[in-house]
């Protein structure tokens, strides 16, 4: 892009590009009487006016290129100033102090920083991820802080989730167990068992896989039990008490195995 400025002594107008003002902090040196101004100050709004014109400005503005051709002129008188094809002079190393650019010269001010709204965004962000700790270790909080369990139902009841109770097959136990024939029915069997749960807190009743095994000790039939399988009708309102901590659950179920030859078992509790 070509720029045009003005000098402001002998009014000599000439073209510039944009790089050279900004190399030289805006200062150049008129072809003509030599005087040093701020080339940036000067800049004329059109460019065309650096072309040649008629009258006594012919002359002084042919300073980046020739005049068109035209009628001869009388030379000048000694005395009088001359007419200089020189173009103007970058005064990088002479300018005692440089000027700043003009604007459309300057680099572009980098963006400030907006503590606020970064520190609203982290905010944001840490409550979400506090959410999420607390749905995911909903049952843990739960049984380390009782008073929690309502705000955590409450919570668990708008996000569409459920707040079980601790599944911890490490500290749940068979005391005992026993697998019997069922004296009223012909070819039942009758399995009773101890639940004991060691935890300090109450835990969800587990799952029973049983296994019936033939003289070597080979499974035969193997069925899993489900706590629905075996608390009985009143299955929901165990479920949602679960095992006390430290306590004991007895159950009994009966099978039917007219169609099995089977002389031992293998009982194990877990967590599906």
């Amino acid at each position: 892009m070509t720029l045009a400025t003005r000098c402001p002594e002998c009014g000599t107008a000439f073209r510039v590009q944009p790089a050279q003002l900004a190399a030289c902090g805006g200062k150049v040196r008129c072809g003509k009487c030599r005087a040093v101004f701020d080339g940036v100050a000067g800049l004329l709004d059109d460019p065309e006016q650096a072309q040649p014109q008629p009258a006594e400005a012919t002359g002084q503005l042919a300073l980046f290129e020739p005049p068109e051709p035209g009628p001869a002129r009388p030379q000048p008188h000694a005395a009088e100033p001359q007419a200089t094809s020189e173009p103007p002079q970058m005064l990088a190393s002479r300018a005692a102090s440089p000027e700043p650019a003009a604007a459309f010269l300057a680099p572009r001010a980098a963006t400030p920083p907006r503590p606020l709204a970064w520190g609203i965004a982290a905010a944001v962000a840490f409550l979400a991820l506090a959410l999420q700790v607390t749905v995911h270790y909903r049952t843990e909080i739960a049984v380390l802080a009782p008073k929690a369990r309502g705000a955590l139902t409450a919570l668990c009841e708008r996000l569409g989730c459920a707040l079980r109770l601790p599944e911890r097959p490490e500290l749940m136990a068979i005391e005992s167990s026993d697998l019997r024939a069922d004296a009223q029915r012909e070819g039942a069997i009758l399995l009773d068992a101890v639940l004991r749960n060691r935890a300090p807190f109450a835990q969800a009743y587990p799952a029973l896989e049983l296994t019936l095994t033939d003289e070597r000790d080979q499974p035969v039939v193997r069925r899993v039990l489900l706590p629905a399988d075996y608390l009985g009708a009143d299955a929901g309102a165990r479920l949602a008490q679960g095992i006390a901590p430290g306590a004991e659950a007895t159950l009994r179920v009966a099978f039917d195995a007219s169609r099995v030859r089977a002389v031992g078992y293998r009982l194990y509790l877990f967590y599906p």
